[in-house]
């Protein structure tokens, strides 16, 4: 298993960075999540007659606005330097001349883990947000929709786990083929060239179909989560259902089965991940012997 060295270190040089664009994210979820809050409370001011609920919902949007378009702007900035850094230091590092192709694999690989920082981290975190925060706001509406959300995460889990497997082997073939890529081309074989693209294509359906089977089942969980959920809040609910409440509690609703969504996508990602970190690391340690035989010698 990799033991993500690279990603560890990576994290802790730009810890201060990282910090302040993970900070300015959750704010700004924060923000997210509590929109709906306010738009319900707006609708039932409205309904009344008031503009109290309007305004609040106008403060809260913007200051969401405000917050994203700041990270969005230092994001930029944080991410370019951690890639630049580290794809300039994994190529310094790599002296034999035989070594083109993985180093061409490699420094795209170094821009996937870029990107997992970048953008499947910062989904990552939305996802828990949205399923935490959604479940939190939900039990003041209703309880017993809670426990409905709450019931459909073991199978959901259990999708998720054997869907990570399959990933897992799926992403460590493709991966393998594409380290060959740039030996291929430069043999100028057009029939050896046509077939490294074939498997490259064939993978890629393979992981494709995986991801659409994936999809399929878990929007089943997804629809029979807001059924359920809907019929329990219209006819089990303790209180009086007002608009702004059915609001609320059918977007609080959607973001769980959006985060839901996201489980299979994180264990994807993280088993792509430790493949592209493994392969990395275990050339680094190939590059360093290397150079201390050389030294020996």
């Amino acid at each position: 298993m990799a033991r993500m060295t690279i990603l560890k270190n990576m994290v802790w040089e730009y810890r201060y960075r990282l910090a302040l664009t993970y900070l300015l994210f959750t704010l700004e979820m924060g923000g997210h999540l509590l929109r709906p809050f306010f738009l319900g409370m707006a609708v039932d001011d409205l309904i009344k007659g008031s503009y109290r609920g309007l305004v609040l919902l106008t403060a809260i949007h913007l200051i969401w606005l405000t917050i994203g378009t700041i990270r969005l702007r230092f994001d930029t900035r944080t991410y370019t330097a951690i890639y630049t850094s580290l794809v300039t230091k994994f190529l310094l590092r790599r002296v034999q001349k035989n070594d083109v192709s993985k180093l061409s694999a490699h420094s795209s690989l170094a821009r996937e883990l870029v990107d997992f920082l970048e953008y499947d981290l910062i989904y990552i975190i939305e996802a828990f947000y949205n399923i935490a925060g959604s479940l939190i706001l939900l039990f003041f509406y209703e309880s017993s929709v809670v426990l409905i959300c709450l019931s459909v995460l073991l199978p959901v889990l259990a999708v998720s786990y054997f869907y990570g497997k399959k990933m897992k082997v799926l992403n460590k073939q493709k991966n393998d083929e594409l380290e060959k890529q740039v030996d291929i081309i430069s043999t100028g074989n057009s029939r050896l060239i046509k077939r490294h693209y074939d498997a490259l294509r064939q993978w890629q359906i393979r992981i494709s179909d995986q991801e659409a089977w994936n999809f399929g089942i878990m929007e089943v969980f997804v629809i029979l989560v807001i059924v359920f959920s809907l019929v329990v809040t219209s006819k089990f609910s303790t209180g009086t259902l007002e608009a702004g409440m059915l609001i609320g509690i059918y977007s609080y609703i959607q973001r769980f089965v959006s985060g839901l969504d996201t489980i299979p996508y994180v264990v994807q990602k993280f088993s792509s991940l430790k493949d592209i970190i493994r392969r990395i690391e275990w050339d680094d340690e190939k590059c360093s012997q290397g150079s201390l035989i050389k030294e020996v010698a």
